[in-house]
């Protein structure tokens, strides 16, 4: 958010707002508090389930819509308008139409997942700017950079030490084998985690 975003740079005419889509899984758990703690942004969180939405909530999101259902009439019905930042931690392909439609003119959009296919023309008309997150990047290409994320997550590991961010552990499921490997994917894939799921040791 804030070192491919830049969201402490307003984007002009917009709301100074921000959706994350997937606020209830582990990634979006984290930028939800770090959106809430370290921005004056207001935080529009997207979760399905009563529990998932109460999490997002208690974790600091001013506003919890729906993504099951569509997120761009939503978002225009809280009447704040149209956000300038949009952060997507998971299948970002289907909501990237909705995104499309909400995010303000010039806003930006970033995504950390693997969609199978993305239509980037859908951003064109509103010369929304992409921005992919990948952490390994700057490791892999050895980039001037390169000791940015460390410092990033030193930086995160102190908001957790000193209690200004929790951690977003939700599931603790043991010591790393194939029978709780199995389980923990199992959870993911159903679509009904919330936060981190851990598995420790051998």
């Amino acid at each position: 958010m804030f070192d491919r975003l830049h969201v402490e740079t307003p984007v002009l005419g917009a709301a100074n707002a921000i959706v994350i889509i997937g606020g209830a899984g582990g990634v979006g758990s984290i930028a939800i508090q770090l959106a809430r703690k370290l921005t004056n942004l207001t935080v529009i969180a997207t979760a399905s389930r009563p529990e998932t939405q109460a999490w997002a909530r208690d974790l600091g999101a001013h506003h919890v819509i729906d993504h099951s259902k569509p997120i761009a009439a939503q978002v225009e019905a809280l009447g704040i308008g149209a956000p300038g930042f949009v952060f997507s931690t998971t299948n970002s392909d289907a909501h990237l139409a909705e995104v499309a439609t909400l995010i303000a003119p010039q806003g930006r959009f970033a995504l950390i997942d693997d969609p199978k296919t993305l239509d980037v023309m859908l951003l064109k008309r509103k010369s929304i700017s992409l921005h992919w997150e990948l952490m390994f990047t700057r490791a892999l290409f050895k980039t001037p950079d390169m000791d940015a994320q460390h410092r990033i997550l030193n930086k995160v590991s102190e908001l957790v030490d000193e209690g200004t961010i929790k951690t977003t552990l939700a599931d603790d499921f043991g010591p790393i084998n194939a029978a709780n490997l199995k389980r923990a994917h199992a959870l993911i894939e159903s679509g009904r985690a919330k936060g981190k799921i851990v598995l420790s040791g051998f």
